[in-house]
């Protein structure tokens, strides 16, 4: 249930972000990541004894860094430079990534689930580059697109790599999103031009994006899939691209068509056809 609740709140990730202004993505993902820190920096005050979960390899913090700072970027630049629905859907290709990824471990086989899975995920990806926000391909959104595509890998590499550092306690999540937010906000500097939110509805989706999606869901899903039933949070974040879309829409920031509504069955579905073993309860099948 843990896990499951950082699934939730990634859910609300694509919303928030659309909602947050015109912020451009470095800045964006420092105060994210700082208010993230904040989060797990003031647990750990109550026990000292809990910084020394700072004293990691170096391998682990670039691999942190990797993941959250990487994902993040290129998910608020996806979200920057292309419609929100459209964007949101191909960066949730995450959860058919992994399925598929998994399967190509040693000990694992490639299924003929798996390849029908990823060839639905990747024709509701190309519904979408197709249709464009403007009618043509990619509707002048290509960078968009893209940084949402890449987003999708970062995410889903990020996760199965995660399997070899299991005895890396939570806490050092807290370390990944100060350092994060330091070099986001140096990113900034050197390449960007401040924008600050234009009224209090847009400070509260970047506080709220920096305490739920961009926060508290790095430690609730790093306990989850090291304490809990990995399986299971594998199957329940395939909800997340359904839930994401009916939220910005239910939002307003977009609209339901039958191109949104295929492309949203076809990735979602895909992601659950590439599960059936893990939904099945037999994963080694």
């Amino acid at each position: 249930m843990i896990g499951f609740s950082a699934v939730v709140m990634w859910s609300a990730l694509a919303v928030l972000t659309a909602a947050s202004g015109a912020m451009p993505p470095f800045q964006l993902s420092a105060i994210c990541f700082l208010i993230g820190s904040v989060i797990g920096l003031s647990a750990m005050m109550r026990d000292p004894t809990r910084f020394r979960a700072f004293k990691q390899p170096a391998k682990v913090w670039a691999f942190g860094l990797f993941g959250l700072f990487g994902y993040h970027f290129l998910y608020f630049t996806a979200l920057r430079n292309a419609p929100a629905v459209e964007a949101g859907l191909i960066a949730y290709l995450w959860p058919l990534l992994i399925v598929v990824g998994s399967a190509l471990l040693p000990g694992e086989r490639l299924g003929w689930h798996h390849i029908a899975g990823a060839l639905m995920g990747l024709a509701g990806t190309a519904l979408i580059l197709m249709r464009g926000a403007e009618g043509g391909f990619g509707g002048g959104n290509l960078l968009g697109y893209t940084a949402a595509g890449l987003c999708a890998l970062t995410w889903s590499a990020y996760s199965l790599i995660s399997r070899r550092f299991g005895a890396t306690p939570t806490d050092v999540v807290a370390g990944f999103c100060l350092i994060s937010a330091v070099l986001s906000a140096v990113c900034h500097l050197l390449l960007e031009t401040t924008v600050w939110p234009d009224n209090s509805g847009q400070w509260l989706a970047v506080l709220g994006l920096g305490l739920g999606p961009v926060g508290l869901a790095f430690y609730a899903w790093d306990y989850g899939v090291k304490k809990g039933d990995i399986q299971v949070l594998g199957v329940a974040s395939y909800a997340a691209p359904l839930l994401s879309t009916l939220i910005l829409i239910l939002f307003g920031h977009g609209r339901a068509s039958i191109g949104i509504v295929v492309a949203c069955l076809l990735i979602t579905g895909g992601a659950f056809l590439a599960a059936k073993d893990l939904l099945k309860g037999n994963p080694s099948s």
